[in-house]
């Protein structure tokens, strides 16, 4: 089988990944400039409007899982594509809502379950099946996108609700998901041995891991099972979940109205997030040669606890305008932002072993949107409650240093090259 080429093409598929990725997380994240537009709009309150968030951010994680097996036992290219076409249908079903409960159902449940569908068992499986070298810093590539296309796109999309409507938001999202289907028909290859190649870095007495002949449900199921057996999934499952509360659950969803709150506009406040969303590909990459290199529970430690720290001053730099201190909180959490994912990714292989490793993170990553599922609901009623936001953000950042230390726990006893398997 050939080897070396002088460009591999596991980087085309590293590529293609990454857009659709970064498209992807756009288009999941879009509700969160629709907050205050709905709000006005329609006279919702800001808990049913977050509601249907939260069942978007919930059901974008319990779909993750069976994605990840139904990519093994189909191909990769046919669930995207029909992952696109449902947030396609679903976008352009949301311009019909008059009803929080249609919101539910357009937003929440059809492209909460179309882009879950494209979450980041995505980019695992495209890092586990090309790469074998690099494969940190290919994780922390995609998940960089995955988490700046929650941000970078929404001062675009708060500009267009300003000036054409919120409805606009689901009909450029409904046209830019149809568009994504024949780029990955075209451009997405399954696997290197479909070009009669090895992965990237791949030795030549390399073989792939034995598939399953279990349907793609069944299978998710069993490994659910096998991995509930061992306390380290449930510390992974832990910390993701507290993850997720503390980023796309709060920060991604309700940054802006917390801003607004403060008297800042909305078109700012979506520049400031995304502005994260920059420092998020930098931090996330930084992070992915990182795990290549270092003991990838000591990264978690450090990442969790400067999060933790960070949310803790966060009430207190919130202005009108965009005040120096903001601009430091917005380049440090940026890159913390999901810093956390290319580790837990390398830790969810020592659990089952590595051909299960992208189905164990598919169960991870529920467990990050329940988290987030959590927190843009439970945000939004502690806002109604409160007054404002400055208990959501320090009991998230308390939940932060807490779980700093118990990722220590993980894979206790195993020396770093075993967790780089």
């Amino acid at each position: 089988m050939q080897k070396n080429r002088r460009f591999h093409p596991a980087w085309v598929a590293a590529i293609v990944t990454f857009f659709t990725l970064l498209a992807a997380a756009g288009f999941r994240a879009a509700p969160s400039v629709l907050i205050l537009p709905l709000e006005e709009a329609f006279g919702w309150g800001r808990d049913e409007i977050s509601f249907a968030i939260s069942v978007n951010v919930l059901l974008f994680g319990l779909t993750a899982p069976f994605a990840a097996a139904l990519m093994e036992r189909f191909t990769v290219r046919k669930v995207v594509m029909t992952a696109l076409t449902t947030v396609s249908t679903g976008a352009f079903l949301t311009t019909f809502v008059n009803a929080p409960w249609q919101l539910v159902l357009t937003w929440g449940v059809i492209v909460g379950v179309g882009t879950g569908s494209m979450a980041l068992v995505f980019a695992a499986t495209v890092a586990n099946r090309w790469f074998v070298k690099r494969r940190g810093l290919v994780v922390g590539g995609l998940t960089a996108a995955a988490a700046a296309g929650q941000l970078i796109f929404l001062p675009g999309l708060a500009a267009l609700s300003s000036d054409y409507g919120w409805e606009s938001i689901g009909l450029t999202i409904g046209v830019a998901s149809l568009l994504m289907v024949p780029f990955i028909y075209l451009f997405l290859k399954e696997k290197p041995a479909d070009l009669g190649m090895l992965p990237y870095g791949a030795p030549d007495d390399w073989a792939p891991p034995a598939q399953s002949t279990m349907n793609a449900a069944r299978l998710a199921i069993v490994t659910l099972k096998e991995a509930s057996a061992h306390k380290d999934f449930w510390y992974l499952t832990g910390s993701f979940f507290v993850c997720g509360l503390s980023t796309s659950g709060l920060i991604g969803t309700h940054f802006i109205p917390a801003a607004h709150d403060h008297g800042m506009m909305d078109v700012t406040a979506a520049s400031l997030l995304a502005l994260i969303g920059v420092f998020d590909v930098i931090g996330t990459l930084f992070s992915g040669w990182l795990t290549d290199k270092f003991d990838p529970r000591k990264l978690l430690f450090f990442y969790y606890s400067l999060r933790g720290l960070s949310l803790f001053i966060l009430p207190s730099i919130l202005f009108s305008t965009v005040h120096p201190s903001t601009l430091v909180f917005v380049i440090f959490y940026g890159l913390d932002w999901v810093a956390t994912v290319p580790p837990t990714i390398m830790l969810c292989r020592t659990v089952l072993g590595p051909d299960r490793g992208t189905i164990i993170y598919g169960w991870v990553f529920a467990a990050h949107q329940i988290g987030g599922s959590i927190a843009a609901f439970g945000a939004a009623v502690l806002r109604i409650k409160l007054g404002d936001y400055a208990m959501s953000f320090y009991v998230s950042g308390a939940l932060c240093l807490i779980t700093s230390y118990f990722v220590l726990q993980i894979a206790k006893g195993k020396d770093n090259a075993s967790l780089n398997v």
